[in-house]
């Protein structure tokens, strides 16, 4: 029985309204505003923008309906009142804000666009660049055979998922590089369009030329020609046929020449259905060919190197950020000893160019002894960061030990680093806040159950490619997280979960300094870990599906994060006061409540058509003599906190960007030594409080937060439902993502 003629489980109206006078949501102070912009579906039959209520209602029915056990003939009655019984609890845990699925799920769970595709409920991905098969797969190359590798399917794979939404991790390790091909030979690409195209002058300045003009000074004999049709899959088989054309192994022809016609593609503005948003016209993708096959036209007769695939990976991840609605989120992954890869970012032309567009790191085990030269590239501009693929395929837990090869075929990260992936595999989080859920009388352990159940469902979807159908299915590999944890921490066991330090001296002989930790955190987070083993292993044999190879996480969460007013993941609060800015188009109809209630609000000094509101923030716990924030707090204790939590939580890994002070940039390789056997994936960045104009993050005296705050006047969600009874839809926040450095994807 397909999914159209199975049973459906359902919340009921009474239901949900029963909750809404029960359950008052934890919004934070950016919450609701968040919320609305970010995560409230367009409901064009109601002319309105989503309720909180709606949203979570969407959500929660669409994954419970994932449920492999609904898709069959005879359903089980007793399945049935089960799976209504946890939507209920679900809808419960979600709407009160004491837990969310990821912000992508929040985004597309339940919508149509779901149904077709789930790719888009899982946030990123990873994939290894090496010629690979496109295999069974929605994107089929009409000049490949899918079951023969081909150097351009790595990109494919980078450039569908990223326009699908999901932030994407590569490797470009010497080991797959080298199997790529030599270039056999240069390609001369041309660009056409119609005059007919409302983005004919555009796609011009691009690089494109006339196609009646090009065509009657021209003969198509003996060349690639392609008409880009308006999908995603489109765009992608254009970038994979000129990129193909360069290696006689996938272009047995010969043809050099590749004629690649856009006059089919929307103009920039035109609605996109489905996932949602605008597009953004054909000049990207023109731009972006020319400068890709610019790259490779310049190895021929050689092969390409990690620098050229970061860079054909970068300007691909540049073109998606063009697409308004999608914000490209890539980590590449090179060699720890590839001095061209770790200094790539110093050619400041190519980094404003396109290398902004990837946080880079390298690829470590615990034998790996060159701290000293990564430190000193870190200390001036905060990359590489380091991922260490043998901890994470040997462990999971470090307090469980080494289990040889428990996660053999992780190859790399995602771009935030709290999962480590397979080829093809993507990470698939929910993350609950225990300071919140603890506040609604939750049950943490059932808390957490519903979460591990969520996030294994997600693992029956429709996915696109092969590959990554196959490691889903093997792996069934689920993220569940937690944030708020600094919140948590202070509220549950009244101090921060380093208690001191005392001296040892490591297996190599060197003193260290190592944290003590507090003994009743250690047994609660041991306790939660269990917690979602024991969930996945009673679902699992429910489901009759394999276990999950690894369970639990640390997220970075940006955007959700703020939903709940909590710290972002395990990172410390920016300050215990300051001022959020937050960037909106200049359009948008939020704006005239946030004046209504005399938020500041001013012109953006960096974009055009872009204003930028203040809102004044107090942590929790802000005026605890026990309270650190990220600008105090040591790099040593940031060090030990992620070890904390990679030893008693996370089986995956626990993404962390430390922050660190100048002075204390000495200590970064010292650390990084200590710390080798027991952290899988950290990055860091220099501390930057009020440095530059507009800062997202501004930290300010307890006075001045008390200033500001009363200098706002009303509640904006009332102003807002005043003010537009009927809604407006509006434009989507700007600079918003669900990882706290800003790098994973909007939605």
């Amino acid at each position: 029985m397909d999914v159209a003629t199975s049973i459906r489980v359902g919340l009921t109206d009474d239901f949900v309204e029963q909750v809404k006078n029960e359950v008052t949501p934890h919004w934070g102070p950016l919450g609701w505003v968040t919320y609305k912009r970010t995560y409230a579906r367009w409901l064009p039959e109601q002319n309105r923008a989503e309720e909180w209520d709606e949203t979570v209602r969407r959500v929660v029915e669409g994954n419970i309906n994932l449920d492999p056990r609904l898709h069959t003939d005879n359903v089980d009655p007793a399945v049935y009142a089960e799976l209504t019984e946890e939507a209920q609890d679900l809808f419960r845990l979600v709407y009160g804000l004491a837990a969310t699925p990821s912000g992508r799920n929040l985004w597309i769970s339940g919508t149509d666009y779901q149904k077709r595709n789930g790719d888009a409920l899982n946030n990123c991905w990873f994939v290894a660049v090496r010629p690979q098969p496109y295999g069974q797969s929605h994107i089929q190359p009409w000049y490949v055979d899918n079951s023969q590798p081909v150097p351009s399917m790595p990109f494919s794979f980078l450039f569908d998922q990223l326009m699908k939404g999901g932030g994407v991790g590569f490797s470009v390790a010497k080991k797959n590089v080298d199997q790529m091909p030599a270039v056999d030979q240069a390609v001369d690409l041309t660009v056409v369009i119609d005059k007919q195209s409302g983005a004919y002058d555009e796609s011009l300045e691009a690089g494109a030329v006339d196609k009646a003009a090009w065509l009657a000074a021209n003969d198509m004999n003996g060349k690639v020609y392609y008409q880009v049709p308006d999908t995603r899959e489109g765009w992608v088989v254009a970038n994979a046929a000129m990129i193909d054309s360069h290696f006689l192994s996938a272009n047995p022809s010969g043809n050099h020449e590749v004629v690649i016609d856009v006059s089919n593609i929307r103009p920039r503005g035109a609605k996109i259905h489905g996932f949602g948003g605008t597009a953004s016209g054909p000049a990207p993708l023109v731009e972006m060919m020319i400068d890709i096959n610019d790259v490779i036209n310049a190895r021929v007769g050689q092969n390409l190197t990690p620098v050229d695939c970061t860079d054909m990976g970068n300007l691909i991840g540049k073109t998606v950020v063009a697409g308004n609605v999608r914000r490209s989120a890539e980590i590449a992954l090179g060699g720890a000893d590839d001095h061209d890869f770790i200094t790539m970012k110093q050619d400041k032309d190519k980094l404003y160019h396109h290398r902004w567009a990837s946080n880079n790191s390298v690829l470590v085990d615990s034998n790996f002894t060159g701290y000293e030269e990564i430190a000193q590239a870190i200390a001036q501009n905060g990359e590489p960061g380091m991922v260490n693929l043998e901890l994470s395929r040997n462990y999971g837990r470090m307090a469980d030990g080494r289990q040889e090869g428990i996660d053999a075929e992780v190859e790399g990260t995602n771009p935030c680093g709290e999962i480590s992936l397979a080829n093809g595999e993507p990470c698939n989080l929910f993350e609950v806040f225990p300071v919140i859920a603890e506040e609604q009388d939750w049950d943490l352990h059932r808390a957490f159950e519903l979460a591990a159940r969520y996030a294994k469902r997600v693992t029956f979807s429709d996915y696109d490619w092969e590959i990554s159908r196959n490691v889903i299915h093997k792996n069934r590999r689920i993220g569940v997280s937690m944030s708020g944890i600094q919140d948590w921490i202070l509220t549950r066991f009244g101090h921060r979960v380093v208690q001191g330090w005392q001296d040892v001296r490591d297996e190599s002989g060197e003193m260290v300094k190592q944290p003590v930790y507090k003994p009743d955190a250690v047994a609660a987070f041991d306790g939660l870990y269990k917690a979602v083993v024991a969930a996945d292993q009673k679902y699992s044999d429910e489901l009759g599906c394999s276990t999950s190879v690894k369970h639990t996480t640390v997220k970075p969460s940006g955007t959700v994060s703020k939903l709940a007013g909590v710290s972002e993941g395990m990172h410390f609060h920016y300050s215990n006061y300051l001022i959020q800015r937050i960037r909106f188009q200049d359009s948008d109809p939020l704006l005239d409540a946030l004046a209504a209630c005399d938020y500041h609000i001013e012109p953006d000094v960096y974009t055009k058509n872009t204003v930028c509101v203040e809102f004044p923030v107090r942590a929790a716990h802000a005026d605890s003599p026990d309270f650190a924030s990220a600008g105090n707090v040591s790099i040593a204790e940031q060090f030990a906190t992620q070890a904390f939590l990679q030893t008693y939580w996370a089986d995956n890994s626990v993404s962390c960007t430390v922050t660190f002070q100048p002075e204390e940039a000495d200590q970064i390789a010292p650390l990084f030594r200590q710390y080798r056997n027991t952290t899988k994936s950290t990055s860091l960045l220099p501390y930057v409080g009020a440095g530059f104009k507009q800062a997202p993050k501004e930290p300010i005296s307890k006075d001045r937060y008390f200033q500001l705050k009363n200098n706002i006047t009303g509640d904006v969600q009332a102003a807002f439902a005043k003010l537009h009874p009927t809604d407006t839809k509006g434009l989507e926040l700007v600079d918003q993502s669900d990882c706290a450095s800003g790098a994973c994807p909007v939605k």
